[in-house]
């Protein structure tokens, strides 16, 4: 069985984005999302056993990355386990998360321009 290992915490440092107040207000501010104090710090210090593709799509806005960003497919423990791995299937959720994204921005009239600073 492939495992997926959640890359939030090094995608947001990759994008100094330190804290989970910071975190709170780039999908605030850029994706329109309000999550909870307790559900960030959640998303940045473990692992999720689920993800709302909502959420992922949010995440890759705020943090203007893609969903290969925060989740890596790791197949070396399928290949250890002798369990074979189809790597379309990572490719097939993160064209998914796009499509959902590209959806989303539709629905809101396209996708919004950044302020200039």
């Amino acid at each position: 069985m492939a495992v997926f290992h959640w890359r939030l915490r090094m995608a947001a440092a990759q994008r100094e984005v330190w804290t989970g107040a910071q975190l709170r207000r780039l999908l605030a501010d850029k994706a329109n999302l309000e999550l909870s104090a307790v559900s960030v710090s959640a998303l940045l210090t473990r692992q999720p056993v689920q993800v709302k593709l909502d959420t992922l799509a949010a995440l890759c806005t705020a943090l203007e990355c893609t969903p290969n960003d925060l989740l890596e497919l790791d197949l070396t423990t399928a290949a250890a386990t002798g369990v074979p791995c189809d790597s379309a299937v990572a490719t097939d959720v993160a064209s998914a998360v796009g499509r959902a994204t590209s959806s989303r921005a539709r629905s809101r009239g396209g996708a919004r321009t950044p302020p200039p600073f």
